[in-house]
């Protein structure tokens, strides 16, 4: 997935975007130097040969170990002269095939991109490379030496050229690859907090509470551009829209759908929108936030209006779970972190972290709606006093039918815990 956020982004002050034919030529007439994470390339990726290493995996493994970068070939090195490519010549499956077969672990999210001017007389070749979360990655070749044994290295670029990591280099980033995915797991516990204490502090009575935060695994930088409010609110419309496409069930509402007496006129927070009917209270409790650097929160009072009638349901005692509101939450989850991020340009998947939670250990008692009328305690259902926090991914790139099967995932994840299934 290509990144919307590059050095020449930087270099030349352009927003977050796709990145164009125009900035790459601008950047070879203007002779922008080589750096770290800009490397300029006059011919295409060529095959590995015997007793030397695939040039292009050890390029994009020094690109991914390091901090990114873009490769940009069609431009020569020495003088930044744009002298092109032939783009019938590029062959990206075969790229990306020997990308797997020389570097471990696996990089996948390099994206090939050929850029050609409008009358098509000049393109270029640009493999744009995320810093890797999974560094250090090993390039792997054969050693034209002692019978030919397999080898490895770890390449990493210093400036403008390529090295070898030492072995204190490599033992230190083995510890910054952990390092990385503990600070991750702390900001989204950290939101979650946040979320739970802010809506159980404001609730009016003891109830259970749906709550999921969503974050980039690479956030956008504070200096993109801030969502204004009135695209805020256009996107709780279309994640709305696109939640009810992924169930067939239409008699259930969806939260978000709760918000739209509030979505003209969101509150600002720190550096997101918040949009809530916590204060002053109409209908479910409701609070979603959108966050500027493409981080989202849910928070769904569950047990609001769960039993319409409890002498339908005698047995029904502790906090109730609308275990159908659940499902719709599962849904508006991921269709809202989905729709952020294509609007913002995040160019990474995001992390989900869900849970229903209560201030109050008391049991948690589910309620199913069977016949779009019927309500009851699902049979042989459990009465946990606490749920575990299920996880999931969610791509900007995902599909209707991709993002269904991961909202199914999370809400049977949720449902199991009670002793029962559950279907969107």
């Amino acid at each position: 997935m290509a990144r919307s956020w590059t050095r020449l982004h930087e270099h030349f002050g352009a927003p977050p975007g796709p990145l164009t034919f125009d900035m790459v030529k601008k950047a070879a007439d203007t002779h922008v130097a080589e750096t770290d994470d800009l490397d300029f390339k006059e011919h295409l990726p060529q095959p590995p040969r015997d007793g030397r290493w695939n040039e292009l995996s050890k390029d994009v493994a020094a690109m991914a170990n390091t901090r990114g970068g873009l490769l940009i070939y069609g431009v020569t090195d020495q003088d930044t002269k744009p002298v092109g490519i032939d783009p019938a010549e590029v062959n990206a499956a075969q790229y990306a095939q020997w990308i797997r077969n020389h570097v471990q672990p696996y990089l996948a999210d390099v994206d090939f991109a050929v850029l050609s001017s409008s009358d098509g007389a000049c393109s270029f070749l640009v493999v744009d490379v995320p810093a890797s979360p999974m560094a250090p990655h090993h390039v792997y070749g054969t050693a034209a030496k002692d019978k030919d044994q397999q080898a490895a290295v770890v390449p990493y670029r210093d400036r403008d050229h390529t090295a070898w990591m030492a072995e204190h280099q490599i033992e230190r980033a083995y510890r910054d690859r952990f390092t990385r995915a503990q600070h991750a797991q702390d900001e989204l516990e950290q939101l979650y907090t946040h979320t739970r204490d802010d809506v159980l502090a404001e609730q009016t009575e003891p109830s259970a509470w749906f709550i999921a935060v969503t974050r980039p695994q690479r956030p956008l930088p504070r200096t993109a551009a801030p969502l204004t409010r009135e695209q805020a609110g256009s996107l709780c419309h279309t994640a709305t829209a696109h939640s009810q496409r992924l169930t067939r069930d239409q008699l259930t509402g969806s939260p978000l759908q709760t918000l739209s007496i509030v979505l003209n006129d969101p509150r600002p927070g720190l550096r997101r929108w918040v949009f809530s009917t916590l204060s002053p209270r109409t209908g479910r409790e409701i609070h979603t936030e959108l966050h500027h650097d493409g981080s989202t929160v849910l928070a769904v009072n569950l047990s609001w209006n769960a039993l319409r009638r409890r002498d339908d349901e005698p047995q029904a005692t502790g906090l109730l779970v609308d275990t159908d509101v659940t499902a719709a939450a599962c849904r508006d989850t991921l269709a809202l972190a989905r729709e952020l991020a294509r609007h913002l340009g995040v160019d990474s998947s995001s992390h989900v972290h869900a849970a229903i939670t209560t201030a109050e250990p008391e049991p948690l008692t589910p309620i199913a709606t069977e016949h779009g009328a019927f309500q009851h305690i699902p049979d042989r259902a459990r009465r946990p006093r606490r749920i575990q926090t299920v996880t999931a991914l969610v791509s900007p790139a995902d599909e209707d039918e991709l993002l269904r099967e991961n909202a199914q995932e999370l809400f049977t994840d949720l449902m199991n815990q009670f002793g029962i299934t559950g279907h969107l």
